[in-house]
């Protein structure tokens, strides 16, 4: 937009020119030069053909812009074990719970009479406990939230309770089961309990009378026990193919039979349980042989979200803490460990090595490495949900500020 040709053409444009043959020759140039150079020969005022010159202050407004975020480089997965430890005498059993990974970053496992730590950190490994034969075999370990103390139950339906740092038995509680104690769970000071028996208990570990709270709705034993991550809700599976969901307000003996929802969807037993952290009240279960399906329920409304065949008797499930990704492990006929992307639960990958059925999986402290056991006596470490050392650097890496003007102080 030229103002200055706007006002000639108003003013000295309509003036009546000198005839050509009056001007003279040196006047006519100069006529000319004077046009082109003002460029008085256009006939439109308005002319966005090109584009206008680039401002030397272009460049320092953008820093205020929020820069497009760089794509984050594919993870690769490897497809063996980093590890393999051998685990003799493991009982090949797919209603017991004989691995579990410590917050002490310290692994725990059953073989047989004998109750293992493995120290992730240093690699050492010593015995915690061996018991005589009136007491049966160890038939589930659980750490509790602190990483030193740990729950192992045995096949005499007792429950024994062990500082690990100082390798010390501290009690043992009774008088709960009938029978073996497959599965066990914490929530702070609440050790909660599964048994043959069909029992579900919950166990003040702080007082004498332990038993404070008893559920009631499985006909057959009891063989997945998880607390949701708020630990108002306790997930429950069983041998009898049902899944219950408990109120932890509801744990009196009178309200025992006072389940949240009873989902009866799978037509097997349902040992593996995973609530999803990045999803509060999304509970992922995994069918035995008869089921092979992964399924997803709403613990809210008790409705199934949604249901995944995946052709295997489902053993174990983890979740990511970093990415929304699902690890499923596996018996026959595959006898893999299988990465699903959630939610479309596209296979992003298979790890093979186990030789027989994967019945056991824990995740290390830092949610990276994954640690199973399988009938073929073997425990093997996989590097599944990243690595560690990039997770630590992530973590510990400062965060840029996604917002323009975050400098200035926000006005409360």
């Amino acid at each position: 937009m030229d103002m200055g040709y706007a006002h000639w053409m108003v003013t000295e444009g309509r003036k009546e020119k000198e005839p050509p043959f009056s001007r003279s020759p040196s006047s006519e140039a100069y006529r000319r030069l004077l046009a082109e150079t003002l460029n008085l020969n256009r006939t439109r005022i308005f002319a966005f053909k090109n584009k206008p010159p680039t401002s030397s202050s272009a460049s320092s407004s953008s820093t205020y812009h929020q820069q497009p975020k760089p794509a984050k480089p594919r993870r690769r997965i490897r497809q063996t074990s980093e590890r393999a430890l051998d685990a003799p005498d493991i009982v090949d059993d797919f209603y017991l719970n004989l691995l579990d990974w410590g917050s002490s970053n310290i692994v725990a496992i059953a073989l047989a009479r004998s109750v293992y730590l493995w120290d992730a950190s240093h690699g050492s490994t010593s015995e915690l406990v061996t018991v005589d034969e009136e007491h049966g075999l160890f038939t589930s370990v659980n750490w509790a939230p602190d990483g030193r103390h740990l729950a192992i139950g045995l096949e005499n339906s007792e429950v024994q309770l062990w500082d690990a740092a100082s390798n010390k038995q501290l009690r043992t509680l009774k008088g709960g089961h009938r029978c073996r104690v497959g599965s066990l769970a914490w929530n702070n000071h609440i050790l909660t309990t599964g048994g043959m028996d069909g029992l579900i208990m919950n166990n003040d570990v702080r007082i004498r009378d332990h038993i404070v709270g008893t559920y009631r709705g499985h006909s057959q034993e009891v063989c997945g026990l998880k607390w949701s991550a708020s630990g108002q809700q306790l997930a429950s599976g069983g041998n009898d193919n049902l899944i219950h969901i408990w109120d932890r307000r509801r744990s009196s003996m009178a309200a025992a039979h006072q389940w949240l929802h009873r989902m009866e969807e799978h037509t097997a037993a349902v040992r593996a349980l995973a609530w999803c952290p990045f999803q509060a009240n999304l509970l992922a279960s995994g069918g035995g042989g008869g089921d092979m399906s992964i399924k997803f329920w709403n613990t809210i409304t008790g409705a199934c979200l949604n249901s995944a065949n995946t052709y295997a008797q489902v053993c174990g499930l983890l979740w990511s803490k970093s990415e929304r990704e699902l690890l499923s492990s596996h018996g026959f006929t595959g006898n893999q460990l299988t990465l699903w992307k959630y939610p479309s639960m596209v296979k992003t990958a298979e790890l093979r090595g186990h030789t027989s059925r994967v019945l056991f999986l824990a995740q290390s402290p830092d949610g990276c490495t994954v640690a199973s056991a399988a009938g073929d006596e073997t425990l093997r470490f996989w590097n599944v949900f990243g690595d560690p050392a990039e997770a630590a650097r992530e973590k510990s890496a400062p965060k840029a500020n996604s917002e323009p003007f975050s400098w200035v102080n926000r006005i409360r």
